[in-house]
């Protein structure tokens, strides 16, 4: 069975891509998209359909309260979106921190300016992505 994941942290101005292995267990990054709602859609959808996906991960931005807000309409639409696209399963998860955590990883290795910049989005993805697969072999 196939357990090769997309993770994605989409967003406005660029939208972090990973991809997990053949068995679902380490998620990689794998580069960041730039453009709007729909160029970037049918970008992951070519990704996904190209790495022979099962399940694309999509961060879904929930407050810490638990609420959600204007930006989770935005990616629910997002979600949909890419199932009319790929026809594969579009699973929205809880992106709480994964922004935070890549910050605090990048500080650690004191990573900064243009590099950062360039990479931060990738590695939300990518911590997105990791828990996910790690909730599921918890899980599984």
């Amino acid at each position: 069975m196939n357990k090769k994941y997309l993770g994605v942290d989409f967003g406005d101005v660029r939208t972090g891509i990973a991809l997990s292995d053949i068995m679902g267990v380490l998620a990689s990054g794998a580069g960041t998209l730039k453009g709007g709602f729909e160029k970037t859609a049918l970008s992951v959808a070519e990704i996904a359909k190209k790495n022979s996906v099962s399940k694309i991960i999509l961060g879904h931005p929930i407050n810490m309260n638990g609420t959600l807000g204007e930006r989770s309409e935005k990616i629910k639409a997002f979600a949909r979106r890419l199932e009319e696209l790929c026809d594969i399963e579009v699973v929205l998860y809880d992106e709480r921190l994964s922004t935070a955590n890549a910050h605090a990883i990048l500080n650690i290795t004191n990573t900064r300016g243009e590099k950062r910049k360039s990479i931060i989005d990738e590695m939300s993805a990518c911590l997105i992505l990791q828990s996910y697969l790690d909730r599921e072999e918890k899980n599984g």
